[in-house]
């Protein structure tokens, strides 16, 4: 269905084996056996070698991967760094002991510096076990050119703030899926009405979650990208802008004609408050939104918003931390300036190999008019 809205030959549809049995999850080494191995063989023959730059997986395809095992022939390393760490855990209960004797300021370094060394030891223990190596399918596949990698946590996304033809390994990765087939298919009409007939509706901004968090960079960082994020809408597009400040949240049914969104704070409880136009683009700023992407009856937020309608969101399949996720202003203004989502999600994409999951039609390009009067103005220029 996909090919003969966009175009795309038949011969780039590959058609995996995974089972009769529809699963959210996959094993690491399933995943290498089932995906891995058959993607990367058929984007190295001939016809495909370096001319595909996107992935597009579908209802279907697992979303998530499980972690590795312990690294072979590591037992000894392990029990040295639970050692070190239990004696590192014993000194700063003997510094709390001592606290009625010792210079509080001079206890306090001694312990800033003794958890540091904590956290050392506990990331290399993690590391050796294997923790925090499960995620997203997707993103996982955003890597499978790069042959053996390090899996721990996350790996940089080498197409952030780049063109994407500058790097040659890096694959864009997106999904058609959702709480049914026909919400996943309904993902390419919606995209391809709003592109015919134009995104029109309203954009609604909530930010204020960093008054929640007085004194944390990160959050009043995406707070100021949040307000950003509205000056770049009414400065580049016709669109309105509606928004949220304080703390609270838009409430349900508040926001109708809904265009774009960016906001946050309401973990795994999505609140009703939108009406989404065909074409709607956005994302809620928050842990575990895409763990149970298809369950109609989940509270999170990216179910719950395809569910309701929307056109395109991203969202994390486990805890991705705040600096996994692309800053609002620029993810939007990738758009506006009339790339497909594709291209605005991996510019702005902080990590591949991790949590995070693209929704809808990769080649969706929401601001095509805008992109043609660009382009145009660049013309005259020239």
């Amino acid at each position: 269905y996909y090919c003969q809205k966009r175009l795309v030959p038949e011969k780039n549809i590959l058609a995996l084996s995974l089972g009769n049995t529809l699963n959210d999850r996959i094993s690491r080494d399933s995943y290498k056996k089932l995906l891995v191995q058959p993607i990367r063989k058929t984007l190295l023959k001939p016809e495909f070698a370096g001319k595909i730059k996107c992935l597009l997986t579908t209802y279907g395809v697992p979303i998530k991967v499980g972690k590795r095992g312990p690294l072979k022939d590591h037992q000894q390393k392990l029990t040295k760094l639970r050692t070190l760490l239990q004696q590192e855990k014993d000194k700063i209960k003997q510094l709390e002991q001592s606290s009625n004797t010792v210079n509080s300021r001079l206890l306090a370094e001694k312990k800033k510096k003794v958890n540091r060394k904590i956290k050392w030891l506990q990331a290399n223990i993690d590391y050796v076990t294997g923790k925090e190596t499960n995620a997203s399918v997707d993103s996982e596949l955003s890597m499978v050119l790069f042959g053996n990698y390090e899996l721990y946590r996350w790996q940089p996304n080498q197409l952030k703030k780049a063109a994407p033809f500058w790097d040659f390994k890096t694959l864009m990765v997106s999904r058609l899926d959702g709480p049914s087939v026909k919400i996943a298919q309904g993902l390419i009409d919606k995209a391809i009405a709003a592109e015919n007939n134009g995104l029109k509706g309203i954009a609604y901004i909530d930010s204020g979650h960093s008054t929640q968090k007085p004194g944390d960079p990160m959050f009043a960082k995406f707070d100021s990208s949040l307000w950003d994020l509205a000056s770049v809408i009414k400065a580049k597009t016709k669109i309105p802008v509606i928004e949220e400040r304080t703390a609270a949240l838009f409430a349900a049914g508040q926001c109708p004609s809904t265009a774009l969104y960016c906001g946050w704070y309401s973990l795994k409880k999505y609140i009703d408050a939108f009406d989404y136009v065909d074409g709607a683009i956005g994302f809620h700023i928050a842990s575990w939104e895409a763990i149970d992407l298809r369950d109609p009856n989940s509270t999170q937020w990216c179910p719950a918003m395809l569910k309701d309608g929307i056109t395109a969101t991203f969202g994390a399949v486990a805890e991705p931390y705040l600096h996994s996720f692309p800053m609002p202003d620029a993810f939007f203004s990738e758009l506006v300036e009339g790339r497909c989502l594709a291209e605005a999600y991996y510019h702005t994409n902080p990590f591949n190999s991790w949590q995070m999951i693209l929704i809808g039609d990769p080649l969706y390009r929401p601001f095509k008019a805008v992109a043609r009067s660009i382009s145009h103005r660049a013309l005259i220029k020239k």
